[in-house]
C-alpha cells in the first residue's frame, strides 16, 4: 500500500502510495476537484500536467448530484471520467462555516444545505457509507474542526469527538478496496495533538491526515506542530498535511517529512491573477505586463508558457475572459507539479536541503519580486 524509497538527511521522504487506480509517487500534491472537477480545467488537462491524484468533497457531492446518481453511474471514477486516484474529503472542514453548521455533538453533524436549505444529519457511519458507495480510492474520516484561537477546553472536546468519530468510521468502513485515512486535531496545543495522534494510532488507519492547520495560526506555530506530529506518526504510513498549498509551505513541510498535500491555493490564486514562478510570484494584471511579450516563466514547458505571452494573458484577464483563468490555472498547476517532481528527485539524490534553500532564495529574491 505504501513504501518509502528514500529518506533524505533533511527528513524528507520519497515513497509510493498504491491505490486501486494506480500508484502515486510521494511527495505529491492533489489539485482540488471539490465537485468532481478542477475549476476551469478538464480532467485530460489535469492528467496531462502529470497529476496522478485529485481530491473531491464527498459531502458536497452528496448534496448534488447525490450518492445515487454517482453510484448508478458506476462510481466516482466513472461519473467524473477521472481514471486515476481519487481522495474524498468527508466534509469536516465545512464545520468551520457557521452558515453551514447547525449543530455538532457526539452523534455527528447537523447542517443546512446551501443549495436548497434542506436539513441533513451526517454521522460518522453515514459519512463512510457515502464514501464507500462513491468508490473513491482514499476516504477520510469525519473529524471535528474548530477555529483557530479556540480554548484548550474546546480543542480537548474536539479531540474527544474526532477520536470517537474515527473509531466509528473504522467500524463502518466496508469497502475493502478503499483506503481509510484518519485526521488528527488538537489545534495548536502540543499535548492535545499528541493525544489525538496516539488515540488514532491505536485504532490503526491506512494513513494519517494532519488537520486543523493553515486556518489562521502563525506559520512558525504550524511548523512546530507539523514537526511534533511527524515524530509520533508512523514511518510506514503516509502523512497528509491537509489544506496547505503555497510553494514555500510545501517545501518546508516536505523537509519535515510530509508526503501528501492538497489545497485550492494554486488554482484560486490563478483565478485572481497571481502567477507562480521560480523567480517569485507576481500579479499579471498589473499594468507593467501589458506589453510584456515574454512567457510567464521562460523555463516552463506548460501549454500557457509555450504558446502565449504575459501580455496576452494580461489582456484576457483584464477583459475577464475565462480563457485567461484557464491559462493561469494550467501554469500554476504545472509549476506545482514541477516543484513536487524536483523535490522528489532531490530527495532520492539526498540533496533536498540544498534544493529547498536554493528554490526559496530564488522565489524570495528573484526578478519577479521586484
Amino acid at each position: 500500500m505504501f513504501r518509502i524509497d528514500n529518506h533524505d538527511d533533511s527528513g524528507a521522504r520519497a515513497g509510493v502510495l498504491a491505490t486501486g487506480h494506480g500508484k502515486v509517487q510521494t511527495p505529491f500534491f492533489m489539485p482540488v476537484a471539490t465537485k468532481g472537477t478542477v475549476k476551469t480545467l478538464t480532467h485530460e488537462e489535469v492528467g496531462n500536467l502529470g497529476f496522478d491524484s485529485v481530491i473531491s468533497n464527498a459531502l458536497v457531492l452528496y448534496l448534488r448530484p447525490g450518492v445515487e446518481t454517482i453510484e448508478q453511474s458506476g462510481g466516482l471514477h466513472s461519473f467524473t471520467g477521472w481514471k486515476k486516484t481519487i481522495f474524498t474529503d468527508s466534509g469536516g472542514f465545512q464545520i468551520l462555516n457557521p452558515e453551514f453548521l447547525k449543530k455538532a455533538d457526539e452523534k455527528g453533524v447537523v447542517f443546512r444545505s446551501p443549495i436548497d436549505n434542506s436539513r441533513h444529519t451526517i454521522t460518522p457511519e453515514k459519512c463512510i457509507e457515502i464514501q464507500n458507495r462513491m468508490g473513491s480510492d482514499v476516504a477520510m474520516v469525519l473529524d471535528m474542526v474548530i477555529p483557530f484561537g479556540a480554548s484548550i477546553e474546546e480543542n480537548s472536546r474536539a479531540v474527544n469527538m474526532t477520536s470517537d468519530w474515527a473509531r466509528r468510521c473504522k467500524e463502518a468502513h466496508k469497502n475493502r478496496e478503499q483506503l481509510l485515512f484518519a485526521i488528527t486535531q488538537g489545534g495548536t496545543f502540543s499535548k492535545l495533538r499528541d493525544r489525538s495522534t496516539r488515540e488514532l494510532l491505536e485504532i490503526d488507519f491506512d494513513g494519517y491526515g494532519i488537520g486543523g492547520l493553515s486556518i489562521g495560526e502563525p506559520k512558525e506555530v504550524m511548523h512546530q506542530i507539523i514537526k511534533e506530529q511527524n515524530k509520533v506518526l508512523p514511518e510506514d504510513k503516509p502523512r497528509y498535511l491537509m489544506g496547505v498549498g503555497s510553494p514555500v509551505e510545501l517545501l518546508r513541510a516536505i523537509s519535515m517529512g510530509v508526503d501528501v498535500f492538497d489545497s485550492t491555493f494554486p488554482t484560486r490564486n490563478a483565478r485572481h491573477n497571481d502567477a507562480y514562478t521560480f523567480k517569485g510570484e507576481f500579479n499579471i494584471s498589473r499594468g507593467k505586463f501589458k506589453n510584456d511579450y515574454s512567457p510567464i516563466e521562460a523555463e516552463c514547458n506548460c501549454f500557457t508558457c509555450k504558446n502565449h505571452s504575459r501580455a496576452y494573458v494580461h489582456h484576457l484577464l483584464k477583459n475577464k475572459e475565462v480563457t485567461g483563468q484557464v491559462l493561469m490555472t494550467l501554469h500554476n498547476l504545472a509549476f506545482i507539479k514541477n516543484l513536487m517532481t524536483r523535490s522528489r528527485e532531490a530527495i532520492v539524490e539526498n540533496r533536498f536541503n540544498e534544493f529547498k534553500n536554493h528554490t526559496l532564495r530564488g522565489m524570495e529574491l528573484g526578478e519577479n519580486k521586484k
